[in-house]
């Protein structure tokens, strides 16, 4: 069990990442072009991707006995570009799990 939850919230960490880097794409849609649907919707995925690995968080850092720092930066690490890459090379590599 814990295996898999730690799996799936790697996965939704990038996936989230990943959302968070193609606002660099949907907002000079949005401003630039006057064409707001795809920042819309890439909004919505990655607000939806945020929840849920914000919860996988909380689940696996309960599992796997956590430290608050640990958990902290791991919460940081979704509110900045990047973050989570960083995060899921440094802070939760797979050697360790």
């Amino acid at each position: 069990m814990t295996s898999n939850s730690f799996s799936r919230f790697r996965l939704v960490a990038f996936l989230e990442g990943c959302s968070f880097l193609l606002f660099a794409i949907t907002m000079p849609v949005k401003y630039i072009l006057k064409y707001p649907t795809p920042n819309y919707i890439i909004g919505m995925i990655h607000g939806v991707l945020f929840i849920l690995y914000v919860l996988l968080l909380i689940q696996v850092s309960v599992l796997q006995k956590w430290s608050i720092k640990k958990i902290a930066l791991s919460f940081i690490a979704a509110l900045i570009p990047f973050g989570t890459f960083y995060a899921s090379k440094k802070l939760y590599p797979i050697e360790n799990r």
